[in-house]
């Protein structure tokens, strides 16, 4: 199976991408290095934009804009200037902060919160309290916390039924399948995959066969492939040693593209390693489904 650096990004942690086929382009946050990224891979066209504030995921609007996860506040962005916050989450939880945030098939935005583990300075910090919750954030501007849960580190939003939904706590090493009630909240957890021996599982998606892609993060360096029942089809091996996010993109959704970060590595090994925090294209043999837009439900 081919793998290529196809940008070196040198992202400190790149998270969150997405396909947008409207422009044949893929956006991706650095949540440390404070930017959003877009790069075409057909002509190799990069934007950056570099913010105040430290954003932790991205989605597409059906208006054309996007959605972003700012730390404490979801925002909407026009790319350009600053995005603009419409709710701030967990106001009487100011240790928390955002991470993982994804549009659902609903066309709402589903995000999760986490004990932040970025210092002012930007170096790593300590959280071992699980003190994240799950929300749903709905166009109209509703907000709605989905299960009594608590998570470490919420991470991987992917949608295998109508009814179901796939997501992670990153330190427990576990991913988890809910079924989403006929009120949008929440229930009947059950452990699809826990203590899976390569690395830790971060951001995911899901191809047209109905399998679950995930990167392997904090020495995983590879993607798994995953039934939803927790049985690992495929193991792809990556030149990174944190994947953190992936997604298929292309005309035809036929490659699947892998972030990555280098956040706490040393300068040594980064200097044997500098593709460390790079995109990756992999020819995964099979295609991705089409993404969603915020407002743009089912």
């Amino acid at each position: 199976m081919t793998v290529s650096l196809v940008l070196d990004a040198a992202d400190s942690v790149g998270e969150s991408i997405v396909w947008d086929a409207a422009r044949q382009r893929l956006s991706w946050v650095d949540i440390i290095g404070r930017r959003i990224h877009a790069f075409d891979p057909a002509t190799g066209d990069h934007r950056i934009w570099r913010l105040a504030g430290r954003p932790t995921s991205i989605g597409l609007r059906a208006d054309g804009g996007a959605i972003v996860g700012m730390e404490r506040n979801i925002c909407l962005w026009d790319w350009q200037g600053e995005p603009v916050p419409v709710r701030e989450v967990e106001p009487d939880m100011p240790a928390n902060r955002l991470n993982e945030g994804v549009v659902g098939p609903d066309g709402s935005f589903w995000i999760g919160t986490m004990l932040n583990n970025i210092a002012p300075d930007d170096s790593p910090r300590d959280a071992p309290e699980a003190t994240g919750q799950l929300y749903r954030y709905d166009p109209d501007g509703r907000l709605t916390r989905l299960c009594d849960d608590a998570f470490s580190i919420t991470n991987t939003f992917v949608w295998p039924a109508s009814d179901r939904l796939v997501t992670a706590d990153t330190p427990k090493n576990a991913l988890y399948s809910y079924r989403i009630g006929a009120d949008g909240t929440l229930a009947d957890r059950q452990t699809v995959l826990q203590d899976y021996g390569r690395g830790l599982p971060d951001g995911s998606t899901m191809d047209a066969e109905g399998f679950i892609w995930t990167a392997r993060v904090a020495g995983g360096a590879c993607l798994t492939r995953m039934s939803p029942d927790g049985r690992i089809d495929r193991v792809v091996e990556l030149p990174c040693s944190w994947p953190t996010s992936c997604a298929f993109g292309g005309p035809d959704l036929s490659t699947l593209f892998v972030t990555s970060a280098r956040f706490t590595m040393t300068a040594e090994h980064l200097a044997a390693n500098p593709q460390e925090g790079g995109l990756f294209a992999v020819d995964a043999g099979v295609r991705g489904l089409p993404g969603h837009r915020f407002g743009a439900g089912a």
